[in-house]
């Protein structure tokens, strides 16, 4: 066995119980990882630079096959379900006895990280991936210790990244051949059967917002981050299709990170060292940033190629509509040194309403940041995945579900802590349809929703007079500069003020009805802010 990259005389695998005769690749750089991917055929250099590679069978996460171990430290913790799937510890302990043992015959690349910018809370992490490719993800994505901390790191968590290693579901316990399994107890994510590289992302995530609540009163967020030239941070949570990469990539202000942070007592810091963004019908007019991140170093996954000028065709969805690129932080221009910014002043919510109902901008209380933040509400639309032909109305808790552990009113109560501790402004920003709902209505214009943004973070909300929405109980302001005043009360675009009071009510309905799950954990403050009427 060779341990290229380290002194000859460390054997840093059999600390983790892998003993190998197959070669161990070490911290290598992205030049030497792409080299090794390219040697061994599987991706290519496009026009740019940039590395391209195919996942394989899977283009995407797999969530009915993410599990967490259930023993003494998470059975009466976690809040298990549909979302967090118990796995017994006796069959997580067999299952990575046998994929330690496959790895002995295998190359492996190992890289060792740190997860979280904040020192006082971050976590060491070993990777070892099968390969390079994967490995050139974990250099992307986490933060890259000195070399100086390289030597002398002792990981805390180990990653082990097999997608070649395939499951028997009726002897190791899995759904079926692929799996990803986090065990707090033994600090181990195993990933098999899968290329997918967001496992590994979403697995560091899905244990952080474990141990950063419980360990070190840290509120974790699956948020993007930025802040303005006088310091002040601005929080953006959202789902997929609602603008929270293209709203926090805002050319006057810093990137603190586009995906995953931590609320600490003073900060708000990045989990991460990288980006990874989708790429499916990227343009450098509409997302310049990520256009311009793609370069070499950075690697895309599942797009179209064309084979004799390599330029990438990134409305090509022939492998999946969940095309993708990692890249360093440093490859934004317009970055906040250190990935560390001070709490936040302004929190935006953003939800692509579909049904025209909610206001392009409102602010609410604490109560209603709580409810609203469990709620994690939008509404999916045609296009946006297969098989969606209508509106489709989505809650998803704390804008992230299924990378949370604990009980969503758990981090909501935190979120609560915070805000009234910090006096920060919450805002809920609806990207989506005005005048009626989609087919009818129009989407909201990208720079009006600007225009209400910066108008709340200038201060040039603080002094408007509000108005009330009748049944969702939230401040509408009468006027905000730049946006046409007849916007700001959605009633007031809609054609039909019956029809939009029938919409409105049902609308609320499903809010209630998604709400009752929680309710039990719920403080009153929470369940008062929610819709004023559950019948009309």
């Amino acid at each position: 066995m060779q341990n290229l990259g380290l002194p000859n005389h460390i054997k840093p695998l059999e600390t983790n119980g892998i003993k190998t005769e197959a070669d161990v690749f070490w911290n290598l750089c992205p030049s030497e990882l792409i080299e090794h991917t390219l040697k061994a055929g599987q991706g290519k250099l496009i026009d740019c630079g940039a590395l391209a590679v195919e996942t394989g069978e899977f283009t995407g996460r797999s969530p009915k096959d993410r599990f967490i171990v259930s023993d003494e430290l998470t059975q009466h913790e976690v809040w298990w379900g549909n979302h967090n799937i118990a796995f017994e510890e006796e069959a997580f302990l067999r299952l990575r006895d046998k994929m330690q043992d496959y790895c002995a015959t295998r190359n492996l690349y190992v890289r060792d990280a740190w997860v979280g910018s904040d020192q006082r809370c971050r976590v060491s992490v070993r990777v070892v991936n099968e390969t390079a490719w994967s490995n050139l993800f974990v250099y992307n994505m986490f933060i890259e210790p000195s070399a100086d901390e390289v030597q002398a790191l002792k990981p805390e968590w180990l990653v082990l990244n097999i997608p070649s290693f395939k499951a028997l579901p009726e002897i190791d316990g899995t759904r079926q051949h692929n799996f990803a399994i986090v065990s707090f107890k033994h600090k181990t994510i195993l990933i098999g059967g899968t290329g997918y590289t967001g496992e590994i992302k979403k697995g560091m995530f899905s244990a952080l917002n474990f141990i950063l609540p419980t360990q070190h009163n840290v509120m974790p967020m699956h948020c993007s981050a930025n802040v303005g030239d006088n310091g002040d941070t601005a929080l953006f949570f959202g789902l997929s299709g609602t603008g929270k990469t293209t709203l926090s990539a805002d050319p006057e202000r810093l990137l603190i990170g586009d995906d995953e942070h931590g609320w600490a007592d003073s900060s708000v810091f990045n989990f991460e060292g990288g980006c990874y963004a989708k790429t499916i019908d990227l343009t450098e007019e509409k997302e310049p940033d990520i256009y311009r991140a793609i370069r070499y170093g950075a690697l895309l996954e599942n797009i179209g190629i064309d084979p004799h000028s390599r330029k990438p065709d990134y409305t090509d969805s022939k492998l999946t509509e969940n095309t993708r690129v990692s890249y360093p932080i440093h490859y934004i221009d317009r970055i906040q040194n250190g990935s560390i910014g001070a709490e936040p002043k302004h929190i935006f919510y953003l939800t692509c309403d579909a049904y025209g109902i909610l206001p392009p901008i409102s602010k609410l209380t604490a109560g209603q940041a709580m409810y609203h933040f469990i709620s994690g509400y939008t509404a999916k639309v045609a296009g946006t995945e297969a098989g969606i032909t209508e509106p489709q109305t989505t809650f998803s808790a704390c804008f992230g579900a299924p990378f949370m552990p604990l009980h969503p009113a758990r981090y909501a109560a935190m979120l609560g802590e915070r805000i009234k501790k910090s006096g920060a402004k919450v805002w809920l920003i609806n990207t989506g349809w005005s005048g009626g709902p989609y087919g009818i209505g129009q989407r909201m214009k990208l720079n009006l929703t600007r225009a209400m943004i910066r108008a709340a973070m200038n201060g040039q909300l603080d002094w408007e007079d509000y108005q009330q929405h009748p049944i969702f109980g939230l401040a509408m302001p009468l006027t905000c500069p730049g946006v046409p005043a007849e916007l700001l009360n959605p009633e007031s675009t809609w054609k039909n003020k019956e029809s939009y009071q029938e919409a409105a009510y049902a609308l609320a309905q499903k809010f209630h009805a998604n709400f009752e799950k929680f309710s039990t954990e719920a403080s009153p403050e929470i369940l008062e802010a929610g819709p004023r009427t559950l019948v009309k």
